[in-house]
């Protein structure tokens, strides 16, 4: 399970845009997942659960995860078709002169920071 890895770099990612930005707290993580990354969403999800317990920065924040389909692209007819349903070869043309256009992504689309609560002063 590779999945613990990929959690720990997200993690070594958040801290170090949170250092940047001056952020003590996350609260949510939206990342985007392709369809044929090799990353399984379900082990992802529980290794965030256990390795974000650990620090202090994302404690009890909320992970999400947004699948990107996967397309590919054949050379030979110019046309796009839906990787994981047909592979490599083409259910136009039966090329298999094809290349994947997306859907193996894996980024933090987004960073959630608690609002602070405002001071009021009289």
């Amino acid at each position: 399970m590779h999945e613990l890895g990929v959690v720990f770099h997200i993690l070594d990612t958040l801290e170090r845009v949170a250092a940047e930005n001056q952020v003590e707290r996350i609260s949510a993580v939206t990342l985007e997942l392709g369809e044929v990354s090799t990353v399984i969403p379900r082990y992802l999800s529980n290794c965030w659960k256990w390795a974000s317990e650990k620090s202090d920065l994302v404690r009890g924040a909320a992970l999400t995860i947004e699948t990107i389909p996967a397309v590919t692209y054949c050379q030979d007819c110019g046309r796009e078709y839906r990787t994981v349903a047909h592979g490599r070869t083409c259910p136009y043309c039966g090329s298999g002169s094809t290349y994947l256009l997306w859907g193996n992504e894996f980024m933090i689309k987004e960073i959630e920071v608690p609002q602070e609560e405002p001071v009021w002063t009289r």
